[in-house]
């Protein structure tokens, strides 16, 4: 690991001037990616911005009844929290699929959300990759991609986005508040990163010096149901091979409200707009469902070696929604 520097903030906005006045630093939350990434040589940040001890540790209820999340919550407060497992099951579940209980003790909100690939080919040092290293091409795309997209790739860029939680809060319709020397924006949680293109080494629309404070949910679609679920290779802990979230109300056997998204499939969290028009005001049934997840996964591109994730896809989507549909919505407080 090499030589960095280290400051603690005193205030949300001295930690945006640090961190403009040094493009080479980077924000430090919990640490439990970015740490990893130093000792790899994947991250090399002259200087570390720790927001730790920043007042961004707080869930609270919005004004229009839905709930803020503050970029130091850690994973495994917010996966308890009374207000998440009643009103959005779907995040709690996500979160507490993610990792062991001792990484999300240390593992925040905004991190979660900035956690990079972890395409074997990008956290290599001594092999090429156009996300470490623009330009120098990417192995994956003919290489082990066992693990890798079927969905939003690009020959530049198949790496997948890791994150369980951003799959949840992007079905959740969720939006990161974000601070920067030019002030306060909000950007939806399914548009927060990107697709590769041509830039695949730019993992999110976050602008230079831009820092997380906090995530909003919106209050919970009324009568709907949510569920997180996640394939994996191994029963403990591991990164999604397929993921889904989803949100459903049904009335008088028709679908009323619906959003799906997928994880291990994309760069990012991959919002299933095309499946949600089908479904709506489609009758609940799998026939049904089974039609609007096909159309969605119509414009998979499989690579060499990870074809069976389409199949993996569709058949964890209708298995959620077929659920969601039989059951009744948590009571929300």
């Amino acid at each position: 690991m090499k030589p960095f520097g280290y400051v603690r903030p005193a205030s949300t906005d001295e930690a945006v001037r640090l961190r403009a006045a040094d493009p080479a630093a980077r924000f430090l939350g919990g640490g439990t990616n970015l740490v990893d990434l130093m000792k790899l040589g994947v991250e090399t940040p002259g200087a570390l911005i720790d927001i730790a001890g920043l007042p961004l540790d707080r869930v609270a209820r919005t004004a229009e009844g839905g709930l803020s999340i503050g970029a130091t919550v850690r994973n495994s407060d917010l996966a308890a929290h009374p207000d998440v497992t009643g009103g959005y099951p779907a995040l709690s579940q996500a979160l507490l699929a993610g990792a062991s209980g001792q990484l999300r003790n240390a593992a925040t909100t905004g991190g979660n959300l900035l956690q990079r690939t972890r395409c074997r080919y990008f956290q290599d040092v001594s092999k090429p990759c156009n996300k470490r290293v623009p330009g120098s091409g990417c192995p994956a795309y003919e290489g082990s991609n066992r693990d890798l997209a079927i969905l939003g790739y690009s020959p530049e860029c198949v790496a997948t986005n890791p994150s369980d939680m951003a799959v949840a809060l992007a079905a959740l319709d969720a939006t990161v508040v974000l601070v920067g020397p030019e002030g306060e924006r909000t950007v939806p949680v399914a548009e927060f990163h990107r697709l590769p293109g041509e830039n695949p080494d730019q993992d999110t629309v976050i602008r230079p010096g831009e820092l997380i404070t906090e995530v909003v949910l919106p209050p919970p679609a009324p009568g709907a149901a949510s569920r997180y679920r996640k394939a994996r290779d191994r029963a403990s802990y591991a990164f999604a091979l397929v993921s889904v979230a989803a949100t459903l109300r049904v009335a008088d056997g028709r679908v009323e409200h619906a959003t799906l998204a997928f994880g291990g499939v994309a760069p990012r969290p991959w919002r299933a707009r095309r499946a949600e028009a089908e479904l709506r005001d489609a009758p609940a049934t799998p026939a049904a469902f089974q039609h609007a997840v096909i159309a969605e996964l119509a414009e998979a591109r499989p690579l060499s070696d990870n074809a069976f994730k389409v199949d993996l896809a569709l058949r964890l989507a209708l298995d959620v929604l077929g659920e969601l549909a039989e059951r009744r919505p948590a009571p929300t407080a």
